[in-house]
């Protein structure tokens, strides 16, 4: 970095990321700030376990959803167009530029949904993290199965385990054993 520190562009993209979730303009509201937070501890976890570039990992998480929070309009292809964005910010914040192809690389390659090969550790700390991140955020599924759905109590119980049903099976190997207990844990509150 050139006259920025990690310590900085790190605290300043968490502020970032906050604003652009308070805004009227973000359709997820308040909880994707929530999801996002979850996304950053467990790809901090994962990526001592997968022996990754922290810092990389710790602001590929902290941007993976920028574009989903930023423009509703960009959701279907948030991960390519967030990409751009983190690009964009980083390079105003003096980021080293050699280290931000490999920070798109991540939020590139996030999502379990859209196949695609993640190549690095890093990319698959980020891709597992955003997946477990459901695991950390079940009253927010709760919410939006009977507030923002009004679905019936089974019918939202039914959506949850599906969604975290899902989430786990879109983990790496390493991750689906190291994550194992909480998987099970949650799902039983589920029954």
């Amino acid at each position: 970095m050139k006259d920025t520190t990690y310590q900085q562009i790190y605290q300043a993209l968490q502020t970032e990321v906050y604003n652009r979730c308070i805004l009227p303009s973000n359709k997820f509201g308040i909880g994707c700030y929530y999801h996002i937070e979850a996304v950053v501890r467990n790809a901090e976890l994962l990526a001592e376990k997968f022996h990754a570039d922290k810092e990389t990992v710790m602001i590929a998480a902290w941007l993976h959803d920028i574009a989903s929070v930023t423009d509703y309009s960009l959701y279907e292809e948030h991960h390519i167009h967030g990409a751009e964005i983190a690009s964009s910010l980083l390079t105003q914040m003096q980021y080293d530029t050699q280290k931000i192809p490999l920070i798109q690389a991540c939020i590139r390659n996030h999502r379990g949904s859209v196949p695609g090969a993640k190549v690095s550790a890093e990319e698959l700390c980020i891709a597992d993290a955003d997946a477990i991140s459901h695991f950390d955020s079940v009253p927010s599924l709760l919410y939006l199965a009977y507030v923002e759905r009004r679905m019936s109590i089974s019918e939202g119980i039914d959506f949850v385990r599906g969604k975290l049903e899902r989430s786990y099976r879109k983990l790496s190997p390493a991750s689906k054993e190291f994550y194992y207990d909480k998987y099970q844990n949650v799902m039983a509150i589920l029954k």
